[in-house]
């Protein structure tokens, strides 16, 4: 007998996402930088060093397929959700982010994809290495 093929709704109930390991040939500068922002890392075991935002785990290591900095710094760009980003932003400046973008509203830049007015925003950071993530308000599902 045929299994039936995974749907989106079944893969919505069995799968979570976990973590992002960011890789860097500099890992050392990079905990340094992460550790201004998030605090004491989590966990540092093996040269992994990772800090836990919320249910998952951002995670910074090295990489020997990794040299220098990112060359496509937009490809991949990951997303710590908070209810406060104008606070965060400003916090995560003190402590020395490198700041992308200050706090936005995504209707700003893409009036296209809005559906109704909202006050959420997003605003944009790079890490040593040129790996872009932002802080964002959290969305309705």
């Amino acid at each position: 007998m045929l299994e039936e093929p995974e749907t989106p709704s079944r893969l919505e109930t069995t799968m979570d996402f976990n973590s992002i390991l960011i890789g860097s040939e500099d890992p050392a500068r990079l905990v340094e930088y992460y550790s201004k922002l998030f605090g004491e890392p989590t966990m540092s075991e093996g040269g992994y060093t990772g800090w836990q935002l919320g249910s998952g785990f951002v995670t910074v290591g090295p990489h020997d397929q990794v040299k220098g900095k990112n060359a496509h710094p937009g490809r991949i760009i990951w997303n710590i959700e908070s209810p406060d980003v104008k606070g965060d932003f400003e916090r995560f400046k003190a402590a020395g982010a490198i700041v992308i973008a200050e706090p936005y509203r995504f209707e700003d830049v893409a009036p296209e994809a809005s559906t109704a007015t909202s006050e959420a925003s997003i605003a944009t950071f790079a890490d040593p290495d040129d790996n872009y993530f932002q802080l964002m308000s959290p969305m309705e599902m």
